[in-house]
């Protein structure tokens, strides 16, 4: 089941947040009592699970509740030669009980062609799809080390993962360069940014108070996709220019990358990560701004709230 964490529990904006994350655990799509087993084809197979789990036997994995919020990661390890042009199948059954009581299967097969390709093909995929899967990885693998090994033991293992990918482009894929010169594939190019954020969050701070490392170890253990970047690098848009165009027509505006220089005085931001949302108020923003968005006349009439670091 999961964990809800509200510190320190302010009787003001805290209840609202309660009653949304308890109707989300109660309605939601989810099933209990279930056990998952990944299968392979002849070449692959399966090396280890990741997640909030019980294992009792090599191949299952056993789940007390499984939703649409929750991610299992699969490691898999290629020992054999696969031929050009066959193809490769991987099938993932999860056996669990609906919330009317009746007990279900759910099978999802995955058959991919092989080919021979170079190095260079796995560095030019799209670069979300890269960069999550790196990101997932180092996620799951420190939230499974953390419960018994220094953390800056840890914290080393975060950033050796980051600097081997790297390594492996400039050795294997790179031109000839000198070498001091930094070299980033286009698809990893924000794979260093994340691995320090990933450094520097509560889970990994020594500094952190214990429920808060507990916390973070039980959310980022099953995170999903979505949700996996931004609740380490949050996400931050401007709010006080609403009315401009966006490209796209989407309604809401580019992210931000979080440094001072992208924040002004002028202006009203908010930062998410999935978990939790903060307004930043400029001290200069214009009262034609503040009426529209907040209904006041100035900066002054905005209550104050201190937030804990």
């Amino acid at each position: 089941m999961p964990v809800y964490y509200y510190y320190p529990f302010s009787a003001l904006p805290d209840p609202a947040k309660l009653y949304n994350d308890l109707r989300w655990n109660i309605t939601r799509p989810q099933g209990f009592e279930a056990v998952m087993r990944v299968r392979c084809s002849q070449g692959i197979q399966v090396q280890d699970y990741y997640g909030n789990f019980c294992k009792r036997i090599p191949t299952d994995i056993d789940l007390p509740a499984i939703d649409c919020n929750k991610a299992i990661m699969v490691t898999l390890k290629h020992d054999d030669k696969l031929q050009d042009g066959s193809e490769c199948a991987f099938q993932c059954a999860l056996l669990y009980t609906t919330v009317y009581g009746q007990r279900r299967i759910r099978v999802t097969t995955l058959s991919l062609p092989c080919t021979n390709c170079l190095l260079l093909s796995c560095f030019s995929l799209p670069e979300l799809t890269i960069i999550l899967f790196l990101f997932l990885t180092t996620l799951f693998v420190a939230a499974n080390e953390i419960p018994s090994t220094p953390l800056v033991n840890v914290r080393e293992q975060m950033m050796n993962l980051c600097v081997n990918a790297l390594v492996s482009y400039r050795k294997f894929c790179a031109t000839v360069s000198s070498s001091g010169q930094l070299i980033l594939p286009e698809a990893l190019k924000l794979l260093p940014l994340y691995t320090l954020a990933l450094i520097k969050s509560t889970g990994l701070r020594n500094d952190g108070r214990i429920d808060d490392r507990s916390f973070w170890i039980t959310y980022v253990s099953s995170v999903s996709i979505p949700l996996a970047v931004p609740f380490v690098y949050p996400r931050m848009v401007a709010i006080h220019d609403l009315d401009s165009k966006v490209e796209g027509g989407s309604p809401i505006p580019p992210f931000l990358p979080l440094s001072s220089e992208h924040v002004s005085d002028e202006g009203i931001y908010l930062l998410e990560n999935g978990e939790d949302a903060l307004i930043y108020i400029g001290s200069s923003v214009d009262s034609n701004i503040l009426r529209q968005l907040l209904g006041i006349n100035s900066v002054e009439e905005i209550p104050t709230q201190v937030i804990p670091s």
